[in-house]
């Protein structure tokens, strides 16, 4: 559906996750034409933004998909990835102590502290973070073979262990 705001967020976020950046952008931003409050279109257009290394955009863009989603722990996963990619580490922390706090009121996922210390290239603690996602079964597990933010692990032999035991091909 065309003018499914809904509609255009998944074919960006399938996009994204194929690293097709340039491809993924024009529908998230017509999601947002159709619907400027949905957070998950700030927060998928933010992660492309941040994959061009489009920096200023996508802080702009995951810091609306925060507020407009409350907070949701994707979305700040996003940010502190990005402000730990663009070299912004105090940022980064932040991010990840509010997402240690939140995991205290609710579940956040290691995966997603994984993804920051990714970001932040603290490979031993994304790895001890994902093996805790692994243990816990989370469901996040799932997007480790697509997702970009952990693309600077699929060199270190623990990461192909990993999706072998999760039972991803390679």
């Amino acid at each position: 559906d065309p003018l499914s705001p809904r509609a255009r967020v998944n074919l960006g976020a399938q996009l994204y996750s194929a690293r097709q950046y340039d491809e993924a952008i024009p529908h998230l931003q017509k999601a947002l034409e159709l619907d400027p409050n949905f957070w998950a279109a700030h927060w998928r257009l933010g992660d492309c933004y941040a994959q061009k290394g489009m920096t200023e955009e996508a802080i702009a863009e995951l810091q609306s998909a925060v507020k407009l989603s409350s907070g949701n722990p994707a979305t700040l996963v996003s940010l502190g990835y990005t402000f730990a990619k663009s070299g912004q580490r105090a940022e980064a922390l932040k991010v990840l102590d509010e997402l240690k706090a939140l995991s205290l009121q609710r579940y956040v996922s290691p995966a997603n502290l994984a993804a920051v210390y990714s970001g932040l290239g603290e490979t031993d603690l994304a790895m001890e973070s994902l093996e805790q996602a692994l243990e816990m079964r989370s469901r996040s597990v799932v997007w480790l073979k697509v997702w970009p933010q952990y693309d600077n692990l699929r060199a270190d032999p623990r990461f192909t262990d990993l999706l072998k035991r999760i039972g991803l091909p390679e």
